[in-house]
């Protein structure tokens, strides 16, 4: 099985393909098939989202390129750029993944996410595209300054919590 552990820069040749779904590269941990239909195993660092056109550097030196997989999401449309800032709002209300297009938004297909927008008068659609959602606010993970001195600590700046008392 082929092993990978990092991330690349995107490089102009790779030696492999691996497509999957944005379920699926949102995962860290991961035991899947090349495009070749070779196992590959991927441990990744935590937190962090692979995208279509991302690169992953294997072991043994091979280039491997992630491909956004097409999969079943709804694609709403508006006559305007206010109706889909309306529609990205409720959606996120609802904290839906969002993706967000020049003149359309796209969202995991959901029945009831899907009659809420038409019977605010959207036109939703079923269509099978790869899925790229916005990271959202919280997506870069957790962090550390680079000087404490900045500030005047979070609660898990300070190790390892006492025990309580007795």
């Amino acid at each position: 099985m082929l092993i990978v552990r990092q991330r690349s820069a995107k490089h102009e040749h790779v030696d492999a393909e691996l497509t999957l779904p944005f379920e699926l590269r949102l995962k860290s941990r991961l035991r899947t098939s090349l495009q070749s239909g070779e196992e590959v195993g991927l441990f990744l660092d935590r937190g962090e989202v692979l995208r279509g056109g991302d690169c992953l550097v294997a072991d043994d030196g091979r280039i491997v390129r992630v491909i956004a997989a097409a999969e079943a999401v709804m694609e709403v449309r508006s006559v305007d750029r206010d109706g889909l800032a309306r529609a990205a709002y409720h959606l996120g209300n609802r904290h839906c993944p969002v993706e967000i297009g020049a003149d359309c938004l796209r969202f995991p297909a959901d029945r009831v996410l899907s009659e809420m927008l038409l019977g605010m008068g959207f036109v939703v659609t079923a269509v099978s595209a790869p899925f790229e959602p916005e990271a959202g606010a919280y997506a870069a993970g957790h962090h550390h300054h680079s000087s404490e001195a900045k500030h005047a600590g979070i609660i898990h700046d300070f190790g390892q919590r006492p025990a309580p008392r007795r």
